[in-house]
């Protein structure tokens, strides 16, 4: 297999270019991609292979190269071997069993969604599926069904979830970017553990539809995990608008020039605390914004901690009576459900048509309330995680506690569902290792339709090369 020297970045964009110059043909990127995925099968990100549609679709990339050099060079990511998620979507020919044993032979999908469709329009070659929590209801991915999610920078440790396995694969270089679904932190915790970078979009940036099966109320954003800020850009402007419901597609903000103001919240709280490694992260990407001309203003907990509390609640209420929903539309058997999963279901066929909609109320007023901190603010830079990513096993399944599995996620990730219940634009990438070579992540959050300023902010903390990726992407030289 040819090797070929990457850009600067070593990402889908360097592997794109490479591709697009003929240095390396989309059936060699998608060998090598096959090759490395067998060469990490023990990392657990992949959960099913399907190389031969992978290898097809690479061929057919690689004739339209040649034939028709025009529409191939339309297309961002031509010929740029991926993997989708578990969860979401659908893809045609992909089946989803989103971790569970109760979906086995269910799902069979013959059909693209939307945003599947504009996968294989902007050039993907895809060939399998990544691993996630069984219905991604935990932040690491570990179904019992298999395999167990490691993370790459050490395995004893957890990608995160529930996209756990798409940053798994980005992060060993597998795949150079992989699609991702967020409902309650879902990208942005896998990408904070594996030192990569994650947006979860504004309310209705994204296609749902047609069959919107992971809507979830709207608190779902889905896109990709990826090992760059312009990888994130790119992949945002090739499949965002035209989402055709429920949401009229969010207006873009107008650009903000000159000096921003960014509100910088370093602490959150006794109850969950932030490690002073991941605080101090924080306090030094505040200090080379303020040193790029901007203005910083330090924010309390307490502005916080009401919102994140409504959106704990929230989300649990939302996510437990769409899982008894599907569980009894589809008649699937919570016997072989994990006995949280299980847990999670009776919880949601408890809820009260009233209680579920007093959630729906607040999530509302979570929303509102987010909008008021940027009345004076341009931006909010933040803790993605309280500590360290956590040892296999940290997140068990094996009980029926769903208040102890939702605490113990929000001390993870206090600051994680407060952009899936207000709607809002958030985007974590790594500012900095700690002493044991893990990544510090932090967190951009801006207002409704400004991607733009959270993507141009990243740029500029990436800019400053705190972080350096382990792995090279398959296909391209180290």
């Amino acid at each position: 297999m040819p090797s070929v020297e990457s850009e600067a970045i070593s990402d889908a964009t360097a592997l794109a270019g490479a591709i697009a110059k003929g240095a390396l043909s989309a059936d060699q990127a998608m060998e090598a991609a096959i090759a490395a995925a067998s060469s990490h099968a023990g990392l657990g990100a992949i959960c099913r292979l399907e190389t031969d549609q992978g290898r097809a679709t690479a061929a057919a990339l690689e004739q339209e190269r040649i034939v028709d050099p025009d529409r191939f060079a339309e297309r961002p990511f031509a010929g740029v071997p991926t993997l989708a998620k578990d969860l979401g979507g659908p893809f045609a020919g992909f089946p989803v069993r989103a971790g569970s044993r109760m979906l086995d032979g269910r799902l069979d999908s013959t059909m693209d969604s939307d945003l599947a469709g504009r996968f294989r329009d902007a050039g993907f070659a895809l060939f399998g599926l990544t691993t996630t929590p069984e219905f991604g209801l935990s932040l690491s991915s570990e179904p019992v069904r298999g395999p167990i999610c490691r993370n790459p920078l050490d395995p004893r440790l957890t990608a995160g979830g529930s996209s756990g396995g798409a940053a798994a694969a980005v992060a060993a270089g597998i795949v150079s970017i992989a699609h991702a679904t967020d409902a309650g932190g879902s990208i942005r915790v896998p990408a904070a553990c594996c030192g990569l970078v994650g947006l979860k979009p504004t309310r209705g940036a994204i296609p749902g539809g047609p069959l919107f099966g992971n809507h979830l109320g709207g608190i779902v954003g889905e896109l990709a995990i990826c090992r760059s800020v312009r990888d994130s850009r790119m992949i945002f402007e090739a499949v965002r608008g035209r989402a055709r419901g429920p949401f009229a597609d969010p207006a873009e903000a107008a650009p903000v020039t000159g000096r921003l103001r960014v509100g910088v919240l370093a602490e959150t709280g006794l109850e969950f605390p932030t490690d002073p490694a991941r605080s101090g992260a924080v306090l030094e990407a505040a200090g080379a914004l303020e040193r790029a001309g901007h203005t910083v203003a330090r924010l309390n907990w307490s502005d916080f901690a009401p919102l994140v509390s409504a959106s704990s609640a929230i989300f649990a209420d939302i996510i437990s009576v769409n899982l008894a929903l599907l569980v009894d539309t589809l008649s699937l058997d919570p016997g072989h459900a994990e006995p949280l999963t299980a847990a999670f279901v009776e919880r949601g066929r408890r809820i009260s048509a009233a209680a579920l909609w007093t959630s729906l109320d607040a999530a509302v007023h979570v929303s509102h309330k987010t909008w008021a901190l940027f009345d004076s603010l341009d931006c909010l830079l933040m803790p993605m995680l309280a500590t360290a990513p956590l040892p296999i096993g940290s997140f068990p399944s094996d009980h029926d506690d769903t208040d102890l599995h939702l605490r113990r996620m929000t001390a993870f990730a206090p600051l994680a569902g407060l952009a899936n219940i207000s709607g809002f634009p958030a985007l974590t990438l790594p500012f900095g290792a700690d002493t044991e070579g893990l990544p510090l992540p932090v967190q951009l959050m801006a207002p409704m339709g400004a991607e733009g300023l959270l993507l141009s902010l990243a740029a500029r903390l990436e800019a400053e090369g705190r972080w350096q990726h382990c792995f090279p992407v398959s296909g391209l030289a180290a």
